[in-house]
């Protein structure tokens, strides 16, 4: 589905417009309950999480309509956030309870910080190394969750094309990775 359709859907949604809801619900759940189900790993979380997001779509569709940002990464980004915000609620009282002593079950050791550190280091490096579109697009598909098809339209390429790019650099930052 094209950015520009979803924007027209969106708008017409800020004008209360009930058909166009639906229409935009069928056409962007798939989507939006696959970033949900990825973060929660639970069918019927996601699904819950997926009615809390149109919620706030429908309720904050006006404020979409007077930017002129892109439709799905706005709505991927609802979507991430609730899913969060879900697993933020489950949270144990026995976390409260530990943060209230400052008690550190799991916490990182400084050498394990430092491991961390210097990984997301060698990452940078090597995505660096990556021509720039295809390092964008690398972030696009694993960062943002956007699909090889909102890739190939963004970069205006056939979607095989995009497909190689992202195992090509997949395959070159593996490489990187390993030296």
């Amino acid at each position: 589905m094209a950015s520009d359709e979803i924007a027209v859907l969106i708008s017409r949604i800020a004008l209360q417009d009930r058909s166009a809801f639906i229409d935009f619900y069928r056409k962007t759940s798939p989507k939006l309950f696959g970033v949900c189900l990825r973060i929660l790993k639970n069918s019927t979380d996601a699904e819950e999480a997926l009615q809390d997001v149109y919620v706030r779509i429908w309720q904050r569709a006006d404020q979409f309509a007077a930017s002129d940002r892109p439709a799905m990464p706005w709505l991927v980004a609802i979507a991430r956030n609730q899913a969060i915000d879900v697993i933020r609620a489950r949270k144990p009282v026995a976390d409260e309870i530990d943060a209230a002593y400052d008690i550190e079950d799991d916490a990182p050791s400084p050498e394990d910080r430092a491991d961390a550190s210097g990984q997301a280091r060698r990452i940078d490096s090597c995505m660096e190394e990556l021509e720039a579109d295809r390092a964008e697009a690398v972030r696009g598909a694993y960062v943002e969750g956007l699909s090889y098809q909102e890739l190939a339209d963004r970069y205006a390429v056939p979607l095989n094309t995009m497909r190689t790019w992202l195992r090509r650099s997949l395959i070159r930052l593996r490489e990187c990775l390993g030296r």
